[in-house]
């Protein structure tokens, strides 16, 4: 157990340095005769780490020095994206260029936006997109890629380092591929998401224990933490697949700073329940009341690729389902290991109480920093 809570000590230092998840947005229209057009969005700390922008090296990238750089960047994020049209028997590579430069703001900060055009010489029956940006840079990175048919709804795939290239049909047979690659997408978020697994820990610590008499006691069955784990998961679950929805559908739309630091709070709120858990009787309200936060934090992810009808339905469950996958595996390595070591002082008087003081020292990190990007 003192092994557990050292190696817990030395990696939330490294926690508390990690940068956000690393994503582009990419939509892609085909018109009749095989003509494309579309826009690439990608975040200017991204651009800055793969071709370097910022001049002056003042930490800010500015108009001027965005289009100082522009040749070198089309001709960096051009080479890192193949589109190959297909019909029937015919295949040809896409011809593709960018055509105009500008800036956008995202939920997660500032984005210089490519604006596409290209041809592939046919009307093409599908599509198939080879992504390669940034992956030599950040292997968690995600290409985000709508492609829309002439009048057609869109649809919506996630293209990582594990899976590069992706083909999309014109009669949108990619809807269970949508459903399947933000379903990885999903997971990874949450498993690249260290203040929602900060959170999600801080619920469990204790759910193999009960608190009697001012002090942790162990719980006497695996069935009784079972119970508590799912009361918490079941809660958590709920209500952040409400907030997700709603924020994906654009019903809900709050500033990054202010969500990302909510959450922030939120871990360090659940984790100084488990110093003064009097005042913390029923952690299923916690993790209902703070789900709806973190909600808002999962649908960063989604809310910038205004996808519509059926593509939003499948993508929006292919992710929450992901994100549930990825929850359900943290319960299944940590609960069990917990139970076997309950009765121990280590965990009950050791790892629990220092674990969770660790854990507010790297919410406070965050809070400072996200609340300060407010201004």
């Amino acid at each position: 157990m003192i092994k557990l809570l050292t190696v817990l000590l030395l990696i939330l230092p490294t926690l508390a340095l990690g940068h956000k998840p690393s994503d582009s947005y990419l939509s892609v229209n085909v018109e009749e005769g095989g003509t494309l057009s579309g826009q690439w969005d990608i975040a200017l700390r991204d651009l800055e780490r793969a071709v370097g922008v910022d001049q002056n090296r003042d930490a800010q990238v500015t108009w001027g020095e965005l289009k100082a750089r522009r040749a070198a960047l089309e001709d960096h994020i051009l080479s890192r994206l193949t589109v190959t049209a297909r019909d029937g028997d015919r295949e040809r590579v896409c011809t593709l260029d960018s055509n105009g430069l500008k800036v956008d703001h995202h939920v997660d900060g500032a984005y210089a936006v490519f604006l596409l055009e290209g041809d592939c010489g046919l009307s093409p029956l599908s599509l198939t997109l080879n992504y390669r940006l940034l992956f030599d840079r950040d292997a968690s990175h995600q290409g985000l890629v709508e492609v829309r048919y002439e009048d057609q709804p869109g649809q919506a795939v996630a293209l990582s380092n594990q899976h590069r290239e992706q083909t999309l049909n014109r009669d949108g047979g990619g809807g269970l591929a949508a459903l399947a690659t933000f379903f990885r997408q999903g997971v990874h978020h949450i498993l690249i998401g260290y203040d929602h697994i900060l959170f999600l820990l801080t619920l469990l610590f204790p759910a193999v224990l009960i608190w009697r008499q001012g002090a942790w006691q162990p719980k006497e069955s695996m069935r009784e933490a079972l119970f508590t784990t799912l009361g918490i998961v079941t809660a958590f679950t709920v209500t952040h697949s409400l907030t997700l929805a709603l924020a994906s559908l654009g019903l809900v739309n709050l500033p990054s700073w202010l969500v990302e630091s909510a959450i922030a709070i939120t871990v360090g709120l659940g984790a100084a329940s488990n110093l003064a858990p009097q005042y913390f009787p029923r952690r299923w309200v916690m993790a209902l009341v703070f789900g709806l936060i973190h909600g808002l934090g999962f649908a960063a992810v989604l809310s910038d690729l205004g996808l519509e009808g059926g593509s939003l339905v499948l993508t929006l469950l292919g992710f929450n389902l992901g994100v549930e996958a990825g929850q359900a595996l943290i319960v299944l390595v940590f609960v069990p290991i917990a139970f076997l070591v309950r009765r121990t002082a280590a965990y009950r008087r050791w790892f629990v109480p220092i674990g969770s003081i660790a854990i507010i020292a790297v919410a406070s990190v965050w809070a400072v920093e996200r609340l300060s990007g407010a201004w």
